[in-house]
């Protein structure tokens, strides 16, 4: 069994990132189910990851007409946006982030031009697009009640974890 202790405390940034990776990586040892993969990745980075209020996954559907949008996946928060729209026109740090296929940093998301509110306390956000064979498949999203909770170290750890998600899941 997989005991995940919220208590722990690190020396620096890094530290934690190297450690979630790990434990990551163990977690998803030996399953290839990318939606129960996904669930237990947004679970161990809500538990593990301070000043979050939302840790989750949206995943790119395919539509009639050419048109995209993201849906809700397994993730940690409050009730959460349903649909995202992606093209024609992508809305929102999520949309920004799969429309662009580059990481979305926000420091504050009230200065994000279609920012989408779907908690009122989410001051900052960060979106790693998921990519598989050259296409997005869809987003981990991370929101926080702080202003810039998110820099380039933060970035790095979370597109990391996400390249450990995507290697161990048949997505």
């Amino acid at each position: 069994m997989f005991a995940i202790d919220p208590t722990i405390t690190y020396e620096s940034r890094a530290a934690m990132y190297t450690d979630l990776q790990r434990q990551l990586q163990s977690l998803l040892h030996g399953e290839r189910d990318f939606i129960a993969n996904t669930a237990n990745c947004a679970a161990l980075i809500y538990q593990m990851v301070p000043d979050l209020n939302w840790a989750g996954f949206y995943f790119l559907r395919e539509l009639e007409g050419g048109k995209q949008e993201l849906v809700l996946g397994p993730f940690q928060g409050k009730p959460a946006c349903v649909r995202i729209p992606v093209a024609p026109v992508a809305r929102g740090v999520c949309g920004a982030a799969t429309a662009t296929r580059i990481t979305q940093r926000i420091e504050n998301v009230h200065d994000f031009p279609g920012h989408i509110a779907c908690d009122g306390a989410s001051l900052s956000e960060l979106v790693v697009p998921l990519i598989v064979d050259g296409r997005v498949i869809g987003v981990l999203d991370l929101d926080s009640p702080k202003l810039a909770r998110f820099d380039a170290e933060d970035q790095a750890g979370f597109e990391a974890m996400a390249a450990i998600l995507l290697s161990a899941s048949d997505a």
